[in-house]
């Protein structure tokens, strides 16, 4: 008992640290600005359960997919940042928010951002993949495994509920700060990118020249 307390512990910290939602909100604040609150919580929802199940595939059979592709965690991290570099070149230019023009664009515009770049690699970023696989492989009884596939699912759910709960501070901050922080954020995301391509680019150079 106290090893599932223990481990439980560990894969929830470790989970809620890499995914980060109380970071990720401000920026699904800014891409969900013009949607109304119907639109807002369905991307989120939708987000939420793509990384949910994304994270668990991973869980259990990406160190498999990995080997059998010859994909590197390294070259994750790469297209993450190019992904999120581009993300931030469109906030810093506050384009994100200006989507609502119909309804049928709404509707395609949420499905976009709900996959990419929320669900991945936002949520579901390098590092929580790499977290679930390599916690998969430390859970070596059939308790263990359970008890990691709720902390994934607790934490999952705690992200639904911060993006969620994000409406009512845009509502706050009204189309001024709503750009201001698109702007601010759009800053961030592009250092974060640059440090996601070169934490992935670093091990692949070093890798050549040995």
């Amino acid at each position: 008992m106290q090893e599932l307390i223990t481990f439980g512990i560990l894969s929830f910290t470790s989970f809620f640290t890499l995914i980060n939602p109380l970071g990720t909100m401000p920026i699904f604040m800014t891409m969900t600005s013009e949607l109304d609150e119907k639109h807002r919580a369905k991307t989120a929802k939708k987000a939420s359960l793509v990384a949910l199940f994304t994270i668990l595939f991973f869980a259990f059979s990406g160190q498999l997919l990995f080997n059998f592709f010859g994909i590197s965690v390294n070259s994750f991290r790469i297209v993450g940042g190019i992904i999120f570099f581009l993300m931030g070149m469109d906030m810093l230019q506050a384009r994100l928010g200006k989507v609502k023009i119909n309804e049928s664009e709404v509707k395609s515009y949420v499905n976009d951002i709900s996959i990419t770049p929320l669900a991945i690699p936002m949520i579901c970023g390098p590092g929580a993949i790499t977290n679930a696989i390599v916690l998969m492989e430390d859970a070596n009884t059939v308790a263990l495994k359970i008890t990691l596939v709720i902390s994934i699912f607790v934490v999952v759910l705690l992200t639904y509920l911060i993006l969620f709960s994000s409406s009512k501070i845009i509502k706050f901050l009204g189309e001024t700060g709503n750009n201001v922080l698109m702007r601010l954020m759009g800053l961030i995301v592009m250092v974060i990118a640059v440090e996601f391509f070169f934490s992935g680019l670093k091990p692949i150079i070093q890798e050549i020249i040995k």
